[in-house]
């Protein structure tokens, strides 16, 4: 997506927790914890993908994203789906998108990535920050008249 910023990605996260699974320091149960809610977010606004799960490796994951910005109010916190996300970025100012992998066999989950999305991203500045330039642009103006008085 164009206005997608300031991306993170758990990837070598992911990686350390299923060393510390196959490792026996950490059981399946605490991995494999998919809250009743994230499973029907990801059978209802999850975009399926052609990866299989780490820990079963019998089904496909299934990605999530969940919005939140304070533009949203009560929207915040829900799964959208991945075509309605640049129809957002385009209506709203900025909004910050996460990603979960979610496996509906075993219950593994984990946060992918998350990033920024919003029309602040394509002028690469916020409103803020251009009324601030335009504010100093305007003392400097009155600074220069000043001076020529």
């Amino acid at each position: 997506m164009r206005t997608q910023r300031q991306v993170v990605d758990y990837s070598l996260q992911k990686r350390a927790v299923l060393r510390e699974l196959l490792a026996g320091r950490v059981g399946t149960y605490d991995v494999c914890d998919a809250s009743p809610y994230l499973k029907n977010a990801a059978r209802f606004h999850g975009e399926p993908t052609d990866r299989r799960c780490p820990i079963c490796r019998s089904e496909n994951l299934t990605l999530v994203h969940y919005i939140y910005g304070d533009e949203l109010k009560q929207s915040a916190g829900q799964a959208r789906t991945l075509t309605e996300l640049p129809v957002l970025a385009m209506t709203l100012r900025e909004f910050q998108v996460f990603v979960v992998e979610v496996c509906l066999g075993c219950d593994w989950n984990h946060l992918v990535e998350q990033y920024l999305l919003g029309r602040d991203g394509l002028t690469g500045d916020s409103d803020g920050a251009s009324e601030q330039d335009a504010a100093g642009a305007e003392g400097a103006g009155r600074r220069r008249r000043e001076a020529q008085r």
